[in-house]
C-alpha cells in the first residue's frame, strides 16, 4: 500500500446529487471541521448517534475527534458531505472508512442529518464509499450496525449488500458487498485517477 497525505487526498473531492437535485459535495475533513463536525454530531439526534457510534453519547471524546479529524493516520479517513444551506457550507453527513490490508477490505461507517434523512444522500455516499473502496483495489466493502437500526439496514439491503453475524457481538449485524472492479472501470471519475495514480506510484516502486 503506496501511503497518501492530506495533501495528495484534496484533490480526490465529489459532487454527489441528492434526490431533488441539490448538490453535495464530499470532501476530507480538514482540522478547520473540527468544531463544526463536533457541532454536527451534538446536532443528531439521541437514536441517530447511538446508531452511529453504537452506544449512547452527546459527543465525539476530544481524542476520537482528533482520530476523526487527521486523515489517512493507519490507514483510516473521514469525510464530511456538504450542501450550501442560506448561503453557507453546511455538514449534512460524514463518514470514516479504514483499509484493512491484511483482509483486502474496508470498513466504514456513516451517518446522515437527520433533517436530510430520505433525499437519497447516503445512497449516494455509500456508492462513493464503494468508490473510495476500489480505489485501494480491496475485494470488499462492510459495515457493523446494531439489528435494530432499520434505516442502515434497509439502505444496505437496496445498495446489494449481503448480511452475516458480526463477529462477537450478537447485538450486531454486518453487512458486506463483493468488489469485483478494475480501476480503470471505478465509476467515480475522481477516485479512477486515485487508482491509477496509486498503481503507477506502486510501479515506479517496483523498479
Amino acid at each position: 500500500m503506496v501511503a497518501l497525505h492530506l495533501d495528495d487526498l484534496k484533490q480526490y473531492s465529489d459532487v454527489l446529487r441528492a434526490k431533488n437535485g441539490s448538490e453535495v459535495k464530499v470532501r476530507f475533513v480538514e482540522p478547520r471541521d473540527r468544531e463544526e463536525l463536533q457541532s454536527y454530531i451534538r446536532s443528531l439526534s439521541a437514536g441517530s448517534r447511538y446508531n452511529r457510534f453504537l452506544g449512547a453519547l452527546s459527543e465525539l471524546p476530544k481524542t476520537e475527534l482528533e482520530r476523526f479529524i487527521h486523515v489517512g493516520e493507519a490507514d483510516r479517513f473521514t469525510v464530511v458531505a456538504t450542501m450550501l444551506v442560506d448561503g453557507f457550507e453546511t455538514i449534512v453527513g460524514e463518514a470514516r472508512y479504514a483499509f484493512h490490508a491484511d483482509t483486502s477490505s474496508v470498513e466504514f461507517g456513516l451517518s446522515i442529518d437527520d433533517r436530510w434523512q430520505g433525499h437519497g444522500i447516503g445512497k449516494a455516499l455509500l456508492r462513493n464509499l464503494e468508490c473510495r473502496a476500489a480505489s485501494f483495489g480491496a475485494e470488499r466493502i462492510f459495515g457493523d450496525t446494531l439489528r435494530s437500526n432499520a434505516t442502515m439496514i434497509g439502505l444496505a439491503r437496496k445498495s446489494g449488500y449481503a448480511f452475516t453475524q458480526s463477529p462477537g457481538d450478537w447485538k450486531l449485524v454486518r453487512f458486506v458487498k463483493e468488489i469485483h472492479v478494475e480501476p480503470q472501470d471505478i465509476p467515480c471519475a475522481s477516485w479512477r485517477l486515485a487508482a491509477t495514480s496509486r498503481l503507477a506510484a506502486m510501479s515506479s516502486l517496483a523498479v
